[in-house]
Formats: structure tokens, C-alpha cells, sequence
């Protein structure tokens, strides 16, 4: 059918766009640690850490990975179960269609649009990008990336760090910067506004 269809090409023209992203974060983090080791004036301290790497150690990670699978494999059996459903309507009905009346075509026709409907809107409430499974990821995940967080710049501050980059493909490429070199304020005056008089 051709909700099964589009599911698959989405599923893969997401895998093809997140391997994109993660070349580009690569190369973009080289370019930056090329730029910052090429001037020996600047006086910053940089690092990286691998988030990933990091997180495959902590044992709430692994439990919250455990409840996402279990969840993420629920709601795909019933996904790919209402699909069956379409898909054995939809040949018992061109079985069928000879013998029925132009109303009776109508109605079973309405059946398989209508289940089709409710199909992909599940597939939607569950897979998403508001979906339930992204928003139980964000809440599982969200104290344990904080912690994460913490200690990285905990770290960063008793090293004397400027700046600590991230390596992993999943994560945004800065996860840390001295507040020293934030400049935004300087470019707000710069622009003739007031740092924190944010335009309502």
C-alpha cells in the first residue's frame, strides 16, 4: 500500500539526511580546530569529549535506551499491524469489486480511505517529530544530558578550558565556551540596541 511506501522512503531519506549532517559536523569541527591551532596569538585552551561514548557508560542511559526500544517496538508492531489491516481490505476488495453495486464500492472504498487515514495518523501521534515518542526520548533523556552537561563544564572550568567540542554524529558540535569570548552584547550595542531589552 502506499502508506507502507512513503513510510519507507521517509525512514530512508532521514537515514540519508542524518549521515549528511554528521559529515558536515565532522568537517566543520576540523575546520574549527585547524583555525584555533593555526593561530598561536589566540591564547584559548580547547578540547572535545564524545558524548556518545560517554553516555554508553551511564547505567540510566542504558535503562531509558531499554524503555524507548520496548516502547518505539510496540508502537511499531501496531503501526505495521493497521497497515496489514489496509492492505487485506484493500485485496478483498478488488476480490469483491465485480459483485458489488456503485454504492456498495463507495462505501468499501470509504472504509480503506478512512482506515488509511487513522493508520498514518497513529503512525504520526506516535513517530512524529511532536510525537509521543520523541517527547517520553526528551523526558528520559533530558536529566541525564544535563548531569552530562554539568560535569563537562565543571571539568572545563578546573582545566581552564575555553572551549569543549563534541565528536559524536547525535550532538551539537560546541557543548561548552567560556562566556569570555560570547560577544553577542558587544553586537547588540554594535546594532545600537540594549543587551537583555529583548523586542517584544
Amino acid at each position: 500500500m502506499t502508506g507502507v511506501n512513503n513510510h519507507l522512503h521517509l525512514v530512508s531519506l532521514s537515514n540519508w539526511v542524518d549521515l549528511i549532517n554528521t559529515k558536515m559536523k565532522k568537517v566543520i569541527l576540523i575546520g574549527f580546530l585547524v583555525i584555533f591551532a593555526g593561530f598561536g596569538a589566540f591564547a584559548q585552551k580547547f578540547a572535545y569529549v564524545d558524548t556518545e561514548y560517554i553516555l554508553k557508560h551511564l547505567p540510566e542511559y542504558k535503562s531509558s535506551q531499554n524503555q524507548m526500544n520496548v516502547l518505539s517496538e510496540q508502537w511499531q508492531k501496531q503501526a505495521d499491524a493497521n497497515f496489514a489491516d489496509i492492505d487485506k481490505m484493500y485485496k478483498a476488495y478488488q476480490a469483491d469489486q465485480v459483485l458489488l453495486t456503485d454504492d456498495m464500492r463507495k462505501r468499501r472504498e470509504n472504509d480503506i480511505i478512512e482506515k488509511e487515514k487513522a493508520a498514518k495518523e497513529f503512525q504520526r501521534q506516535k513517530f512524529g517529530p511532536d510525537g509521543e515518542l520523541f517527547q517520553t526520548r526528551s523526558k528520559l533523556l533530558k536529566p541525564i544530558q544535563d548531569k552530562v552537561t554539568a560535569a563537562i563544564a565543571d571539568l572545563a572550568k578546573s582545566k581552564f578550558l575555553d572551549f569543549i567540542f563534541d565528536k559524536s554524529s547525535e550532538s551539537t558540535m560546541m557543548i561548552y565556551s567560556s562566556s569570555n569570548y560570547d560577544l553577542s552584547n558587544d553586537v547588540i550595542i554594535k546594532l545600537g540596541y540594549k543587551p537583555g531589552s529583548v523586542a517584544k
